[in-house]
């Protein structure tokens, strides 16, 4: 698959100080096979589907960063307000870095919910610390949420560090969650590596939805390898045979120097490119909300485009 180039030469514009945001007052809960999710922003992720309630990378902080009133300021606040935010029973942790481990707000949610959270080795030992309990796993982990629904723990190409003496001390991971109707997929923070990872996942049965980063893919005008680009999610997706998958990792935190509305414009670009209908991999507002459509009678073979 060809891969999209953005044209990034000079350093873009800088980011505006906030985008406008319509918080959502998502349901309590989602029965059955139906399923909603939100974008709360960055890589949170609220999916309700068989009464349960999961959120993904949850960090509702206004900085990225682990000093106060420095480092990048959130601009698109929290798209659910924490007074709305439904009891939470699952919680997936893909890394330690400051936007997708979010101390404040974890202690919040397990005094008032007590979920089950997941996350890689290591750093079960860090929310110890916190007074909080998680499990921990290395790739190819399983945790059994209840009969029939299950967390998987997937390979990715990343790295990890709180910091500046502990970097790759602890496990990054994406993750699969088996449940009837189709699993979900989230692959946390990732760069293409071998890009085997994406087929890895789709060994464990046909994906329904899809959660995969399209930002901060830039240093300096040059592509990080941390991250993937739009179409590398594009291919990804395709590899995934998934039926839906939902952009993230985007437009709230300033955190490489692509201008923040490129990313949506690649992943367009690449769709396009491959002939991919623009509503089964879509982008959100923070707040947006989205019903899961239930995967077609194929899914097993790859999706029709």
């Amino acid at each position: 698959m060809q891969l999209i180039q953005s044209k990034v030469v000079e350093r873009h514009r800088i980011w505006p100080e906030s985008v406008p945001v319509t918080p959502s007052v998502p349901p309590r809960r989602v029965a059955g096979d139906a399923m909603l999710v939100t974008w709360v922003g960055h890589a949170t992720v609220l999916i309700q589907t068989q009464g349960l309630n999961i959120l993904t990378d949850p960090v509702w902080a206004d900085r990225d960063s682990p000093v106060k009133g420095v480092g990048p300021l959130r601009v698109r606040a929290p798209g659910i307000h924490y007074a709305d935010l439904p009891p939470i029973d699952l919680v997936l942790i893909s890394h330690d870095h400051y936007d997708h481990l979010d101390e404040h707000f974890l202690r919040h949610l397990w005094a008032r919910d007590h979920p089950l959270i997941v996350t890689g080795l290591g750093n079960d030992i860090r929310l110890a610390g916190w007074g909080i309990q998680s499990v921990a796993r290395d790739w190819g982990g399983r945790v059994s949420v209840r009969p029939g629904i299950d967390v998987i723990f997937d390979r990715a190409h990343h790295w990890s560090a709180r910091s500046t003496d502990d970097k790759n001390m602890t496990l990054w991971t994406g993750f699969t969650i088996t449940l009837p109707g189709g699993n979900i997929y989230y692959a946390g923070d990732t760069g293409p590596g071998d890009m085997r990872w994406a087929a890895e996942a789709a060994r464990h049965g046909p994906v329904r939805f899809a959660i995969l980063p399209i930002g901060a893919i830039h240093t300096d005008g040059k592509p990080s390898g941390n991250h993937i680009a739009p179409a590398q999610a594009v291919s990804a997706f395709e590899t995934l045979h998934a039926g839906t998958a939902l952009g993230v990792h985007w437009g709230t935190f300033e955190l490489t120097d692509e201008p923040i509305d490129l990313p949506p414009q690649l992943l367009a670009q690449s769709l396009a490119q491959e002939h991919i209908a623009p509503d089964r991999f879509r982008v959100l507002e923070a707040g947006g909300q989205w019903s899961i459509p239930p995967l077609a009678p194929s899914s097993s073979s790859p999706a029709p485009r």
